[in-house]
């Protein structure tokens, strides 16, 4: 069995742990500096549970030795560290970042390490950049690739139409920072929650603007190759006014702590979830104009004992993926892994990449 560590105790740490140790295949250890967190986890009798400070370098690096891979499901600000640990201890990286600083300075160890190094294993990013890119190898040029993802309640009962179904940091920071985009062929960055739309897909109206991160490194693998290329995360129509109001008009963007406590503390979590995935590509066929679009919605189910969001079963699921064709090599064993670099039929015969499989429509 090979030895995996899981940093951080949450949701989405708990449920990779939970499918990686339900396979038979890996021993998990799960990592939090929070006993009370720990605690808390909905973890099956199969996870060991160990409390680590994982700014006590010594005591990270003693947890890493001998271990075949760490995943990192901690807040997004403490990435690079979990990552620099990994290259100390010559072992496997992967995470679910969608912070793009973070992102470069794990490019940055991962050209002198010794085993893989691979971010934005998630969601969006992550799988959503495995769809785009199979789609987007059918054509002869490309013209667009437009990238749309959404976790929302399937019962919305609040004005911002949005229950807490993930990493509230990880929220917020995907609202505050910069996207990345190609406009008219140019790399350029543009403001989160802007150029917002709406669409429909089964008779259900949403909205969908700008947000930072889901585009993983897909502006570097097609600028030249493709006009616009964007990511937008979906909601449902009204959120983004009320969202902008707040982060703008009333300053919190400049403080996310109290915008934070703010949306935790009024908001309540969800298990009863759907996760939206539609990705539209156009361009050249046999010298017509097509397009091929991907949409899928999966919901909430359950894990073992447990019943799990839709967003941690699609992120935790997609990590799992990943880590499971590295195992049995059908990654590279060494150096910096695009998500684009998967092929996307590999990723949904995995055992663990089979839970998008289900209800796609392609």
């Amino acid at each position: 069995m090979r030895r995996i560590v899981v940093v951080g105790a949450g949701k989405i740490g708990s449920t990779i742990a939970d499918i990686l140790a339900a396979s038979g295949d890996y021993s998990v250890t799960v990592i939090d500096r929070s006993a009370e967190q720990l605690e808390g986890a909905e973890l099956s009798g199969a996870v060991l549970r160990r409390q680590v400070d994982i700014q006590d370098e010594e005591a990270l690096d003693a947890m890493l030795t001998g271990a075949f891979a760490v995943l990192s499901a901690a807040p997004f600000h403490l990435t690079t560290r979990i990552a620099e640990a990994a290259a100390r201890a010559n072992v496997h990286y992967l995470d679910l970042t969608e912070d793009v600083a973070s992102t470069r300075r794990v490019r940055d160890l991962a050209a002198s390490a010794e085993s893989a190094f691979i971010p934005q294993c998630g969601l969006a990013p992550g799988f959503i950049s495995i769809v785009a890119n199979d789609l987007a190898k059918q054509f002869d040029t490309l013209d667009s690739i437009r990238m749309r993802v959404g976790a929302l309640p399937q019962y919305p009962s609040n004005a911002l139409n949005y229950n807490l179904t993930w990493s509230t940091d990880g929220v917020i920071n995907e609202y505050c920072e910069p996207c990345e985009a190609i406009v008219d062929g140019h790399r350029v960055e543009v403001p989160a929650m802007e150029e917002r739309e709406e669409f429909s897909l089964d008779g259900v109206t949403y909205e969908a603007f700008n947000t930072s991160g889901g585009l993983g490194s897909l502006c570097e693998t097609y600028m030249g190759k493709v006009r616009t290329l964007n990511y937008r995360t979906i909601r449902y129509p009204g959120h983004a006014a009320i969202m902008k109001a707040l982060l703008n008009d009333l300053g919190l963007r400049h403080r996310r702590e109290v915008l934070k406590d703010i949306l935790e503390n009024a908001l309540p979590a969800t298990v009863q979830d759907v996760v939206v995935i539609f990705v539209t590509v156009s361009g050249k066929r046999h010298g017509h104009l097509v397009q091929d679009t991907y949409a899928n919605k999966i919901y909430s189910r359950r894990v073992g004992a447990q019943l799990r969001s839709a967003i941690q079963v699609t992120t935790a699921s997609a990590i799992c993926a990943v880590l499971d064709m590295l195992a049995k090599g059908e990654l590279p064993q060494r150096g910096f892994i695009r998500q684009e670099d998967i092929s996307l039929d590999a990723f949904l015969a995995n055992r663990f990449g089979g839970a998008y499989a289900q209800t796609a429509v392609r």
